[in-house]
């Protein structure tokens, strides 16, 4: 009999030892077995009841269920959303597991990978490093790029800052939260890039430095897919990689749409 634990063990090998992580089985006992598993960005509501409905009973999912990075929940305790989500886990039986550290620390990256996989970019990499991917693609417009990722990825928009008609060769692909201005800012120098894609950052820090770096006369562009648009590939290539592990135990990769609507 597979358990809880078996799973957790496969998924932990290969990443090392961490010194302070937040993985963890948030809910059930390691010495469970496993009857099915799902695989998501995020533990929602809907991704709950949805596991619930394919009978699996185990949820691995790469971002906290209670809406917070460290699993804060102390201002939640009489949020009739969290106590209705918390009972709905507590009365289902099911096991959730956070797998973000460990896959983040793959060689290559997971989430990375998955991403590249799905945009069919693998070839075009000439450098994995922990937290940034670079890429020398096909000379193509920023824009076209835009077009080309929503297509892949099957989102309705993206977000995108600088020079939309410039060819982009060299380009840098950061997943989830790393689009801040401190990880992002100094590629563009130091690795000559002409567009960076990643998950989301604050708004004013390389968006801003974009602006200025146009107005200058620079053909920079900088392209920002959503946080969970960028890391959902990669428990998507988690579910595949589980079935060819287990192939008598049934995994399921759960997509939601994007979370955020233009309005």
């Amino acid at each position: 009999m597979v358990t809880f634990g078996d799973i957790i063990e496969l998924l932990k090998a290969g990443a090392g030892p961490a010194d302070h992580t937040v993985d963890k089985l948030e809910s059930g006992e390691y010495n469970t077995g496993v009857k099915g598993i799902v695989t998501a960005f995020s533990a929602s509501q809907y991704v709950i009841e949805q596991a619930i409905a394919l009978g699996a009973n185990l949820i691995i999912t790469h971002e906290g269920v209670y809406y917070s990075h460290q699993d804060q929940r102390e201002g939640l305790r009489h949020d009739p959303v969290y106590q209705q989500k918390s009972t709905l886990v507590k009365n289902s039986g099911l096991g959730i597991y956070r797998h973000h550290d460990a896959v983040h620390r793959y060689a290559p990256d997971g989430i990375m990978e998955g991403l590249l996989r799905e945009l069919d970019w693998q070839r075009y990499v000439t450098e994995h490093r922990p937290a940034v991917s670079i890429l020398t693609i096909p000379a193509a417009g920023a824009g076209e790029i835009a077009d080309d990722l929503k297509t892949r990825l099957g989102i309705s928009y993206v977000r995108a800052a600088g020079n939309l008609s410039a060819l982009c060769v060299k380009v840098g692909v950061l997943v989830g939260y790393r689009g801040g201005g401190a990880m992002t800012i100094p590629l563009y120098e130091r690795d000559s890039l002409d567009l960076i894609i990643a998950g989301e950052g604050p708004e004013w820090e390389t968006p801003e430095y974009i602006r200025d770096a146009v107005h200058q006369g620079r053909d920079k562009a900088l392209i920002l897919l959503g946080h969970a648009e960028s890391e959902a590939p990669g428990m998507k290539l988690a579910a595949e990689r589980l079935a060819a592990r287990l192939p008598g135990v049934p995994v399921h990769f759960i997509k939601e749409a994007p979370v955020l609507q233009i309005v």
